[in-house]
C-alpha cells in the first residue's frame, strides 16, 4: 500500500525530495486481519534538512519547526489510534536522522483503507476528496489486487520538474507478505521470496511519478489445504 501520505506530504511540502527511501510492509492473516508497516528513511539528506529547518520560509512557505512537525505528526497518529479496527499504533521517530516507522495492525483491508482515508483527510482539512473514494487494495477468494491511491498520484502530480529530478536516488520498496503461498501474480517486476509467502517490488520515487502503475499487482493464492 504503498505509502502513509501524511509522511509524504511533510516531505512533499518542504522540498524535501533527495535521497529518499521508502519501504512499506503489509502481511496478512488467513482470515484478512494483518499488519502495516511504513518506513521513511530520510538520514542522507539530513543536512539539507536541517538547512532547510533553519530557515523561516523557502518559495513562500513557512517552514515549521521541529517541534510544529511533531505535534502534528502525534496529532494524526491520535487519529489513527482511535480508528475502528486499527490497534497496536506505533511511530518511531528519530528526528536527528529524519528517520521514521509507523506500524500497526488492522482487522481487515476495509477499516485499514478507512483509517488511511481519515488521517488524509484531517491532514488536508478537505473531507470532498474524490481521490479516495475508490478501494486500492481488494483481497478476495484467494486473490489480492494492489494499486497506487489517487490521492498519491494527485500529490506525485504536484511535484515539480526539479525536485522529481532529485528523486531518482530514492528508493522505493514494496512488500507483501502472507501465510499462504503465492501461485502466480501479473506485475513482471515483482520478486517472489524463496519460501513462496512473501512478493516484492522495488523501483524509485521518480518512476512513480512517471507510472504510479508500477506497483500495481494482482496476487494469486494457494488453496488453503483441509
Amino acid at each position: 500500500m504503498k505509502r502513509l501520505l501524511f509522511l509524504l506530504s511533510l516531505i512533499l511540502a518542504y522540498g524535501i525530495t533527495s535521497c529518499v527511501e521508502i519501504i512499506d510492509d503489509i502481511s496478512f492473516n488467513a482470515d484478512g486481519s494483518g499488519s502495516f508497516k511504513y518506513n521513511v528513511n530520510l538520514s542522507s539528506s539530513k543536512v539539507k534538512i536541517n538547512s532547510i529547518l533553519a530557515l523561516d520560509s523557502l518559495d513562500g512557505k513557512r517552514i515549521p519547526s521541529i517541534e510544529e512537525i511533531s505535534t502534528k505528526i502525534e496529532g494524526l497518529i491520535a487519529i489513527l489510534e482511535q480508528e475502528p479496527g486499527i490497534t497496536n499504533v506505533h511511530l518511531d521517530a528519530d528526528y536527528s536522522n529524519y528517520m521514521f516507522k509507523l506500524s500497526c495492525d488492522f482487522n481487515s483491508l476495509e477499516e485499514l483503507q478507512d483509517a488511511i482515508r481519515s488521517v488524509v483527510r484531517a491532514e488536508s482539512k478537505d473531507n470532498v476528496m474524490p481521490e479516495l473514494n475508490h478501494n486500492w487494495l481488494s483481497l478476495k477468494d484467494n486473490k489480492l489486487s494492489r494499486s497506487v491511491p489517487q490521492i498519491t498520484i494527485k500529490k506525485s502530480k504536484e511535484i515539480n520538474t526539479t525536485d522529481r529530478e532529485l528523486l531518482k536516488a530514492g528508493s522505493y520498496t514494496s512488500i507483501t507478505r502472507f501465510e499462504k503461498e503465492i501461485i502466480r501474480f501479473e506485475n513482471d517486476k515483482a520478486k517472489v521470496s524463496a519460501n513462496k509467502k512473501a512478493i516484492m517490488i522495488r523501483t524509485n520515487p521518480y518512476s512513480l511519478t512517471q507510472n504510479p502503475n508500477l506497483l500495481d499487482n494482482t496476487i494469486y493464492l494457494k488453496e488453503a489445504e483441509d
